[in-house]
């Protein structure tokens, strides 16, 4: 039976579950029921790697359903990006601004174990989802909320999105060069990483609660996302002027450079790699001078070194200094995303794997992020469409609520 409480928590142990159960082997949050009323990235993404291990995660959608699905996708039926944030999730559709829905939402709080989802601070009490509502009806319910600036402050009401954030925080300005305009980092770096917080965080308070046998509050924001990303910038000592250089950047060596055919990232910061990378290349006069042999020289000396560099990588191509280097130089050829799905290393480590999807047809996508020697956790599954399972969720909700009006 699927997320049965202990007889001393206080609550009626939930009927068996009428949703698909996941088959296959079990995974650390097996058992666990997640209740996904986020948008976007940074939530839903939490949720897909809560689901990588094992939970089960119910994605509660609008009537207009997930803004992520309306983005610029070259797949006709669905967005990819929706495809690539929600796998291994069911999907239900709940407008909670009409009572019968709420009342069904209400009903799944009862047997949940977390419910995350990215409203603005004051939506919730509108709503009737507050912590502080819902905890009366599950004390045990680990309630995440995902913001762009936190639960408190002046910002606390506004949107906050990925390339907002990295704005604001800096991230823009050190991406971009010397004397030069800001850059965006593509990718939704912040989400992503807020992603990965949110897993984090829920994992750690269901940990917590196994001691405790009570639920908790867990607050995830963009700002904080971001900012931790930049912990190692984030220092400023008490004697320091505010233009102190904090660019991590090793300088011109560690870098981006060409070859005869393609680009190689290459990196020698430490005194083995870069003598072996003046080895490789026929560029040991370098080694000779005591001008270069600390990464502070050489990023001081860039403009000396990195011709000669360019010089000798002009003979062979990306990928043949990739392969000659081998594990003495840390580097990578340029390649596209589509590489990446047959690349023999992404294969040997068991990355990718096929879905079916009742739309889309068949497609290749990410597996799972993190490997578990003895629970490995059920295969994935594609994401859900608008609605799949709600008859089944409302169904569900029913019989965790006996004799209410749920419809």
């Amino acid at each position: 039976m699927l997320n049965k409480k202990s007889p001393d928590s206080g609550l009626p142990s939930a009927p068996a579950s009428l949703l698909p159960i996941r088959t296959g082997p079990r995974g650390p949050l097996s058992g666990i029921r997640v209740l996904d009323l986020s948008a976007y990235i940074a939530g839903p993404y939490g949720c897909s790697l809560l689901a990588d291990q094992g939970a089960q995660v119910i994605k509660i959608e609008p009537p207009a359903g997930d803004n992520l699905r309306k983005y610029p996708s070259s797949l006709e039926t669905e967005s990819r990006a929706f495809l690539g944030v929600n796998r291994s999730k069911l999907g239900a559709v709940l407008d909670l601004k009409v009572a019968a829905d709420l009342d069904v939402l209400i009903a799944l709080v009862r047997s949940a174990d977390v419910l995350v989802h990215n409203f603005r601070p004051s939506v919730p009490p509108r709503l009737g989802i507050a912590y502080e509502q819902l905890k009366v009806i599950n004390p045990r319910l680990i309630y995440c909320a995902v913001s762009g600036y936190g639960e408190t402050g002046p910002l606390k009401e506004k949107a906050g999105y990925d390339q907002v954030l990295q704005t604001m925080t800096g991230m823009c300005v050190m991406q971009g060069k010397k004397d030069g305009p800001p850059e965006i980092l593509y990718g939704s770096v912040v989400d992503y990483y807020a992603s990965a917080l949110v897993a984090a965080g829920v994992s750690s308070a269901l940990y917590e609660r196994e001691r405790s046998g009570e639920g908790q509050f867990v607050g995830v924001s963009l700002l904080a996302a971001a900012l931790t990303m930049q912990s190692a910038r984030l220092i400023w000592a008490d004697d320091e002027p505010r233009d102190v250089g904090r660019d991590m950047r090793s300088g011109g060596i560690t870098g981006l450079h060409p070859t005869r055919e393609g680009y190689l990232y290459i990196s020698a910061n430490t005194a083995h790699f870069w003598q072996a990378l003046c080895k490789k290349t026929a560029l040991e006069e370098l080694l000779t001078t005591d001008r270069y042999d600390t990464v502070r020289k050489r990023a001081q000396h860039q403009q000396e070194i990195v011709p000669k560099l360019h010089e000798a990588l002009r003979w062979r191509s990306a990928l043949e200094w990739e392969a000659l280097f081998g594990e003495e130089v840390p580097c990578a050829a340029v390649r596209t995303i589509e590489d990446m799905f047959d690349h023999p290393q992404v294969a040997a480590e068991d990355m990718i794997t096929d879905f079916a999807h009742p739309v889309v047809g068949g497609y290749r996508g990410l597996k799972r992020t993190i490997r578990f020697g003895r629970t490995p956790g059920p295969a994935p599954f594609a994401a859900p469409t608008l609605g799949q399972h709600t008859d089944a969720v409302i169904d569900e909700a029913g019989r965790i609520a006996p004799g209410s009006q749920l419809s």
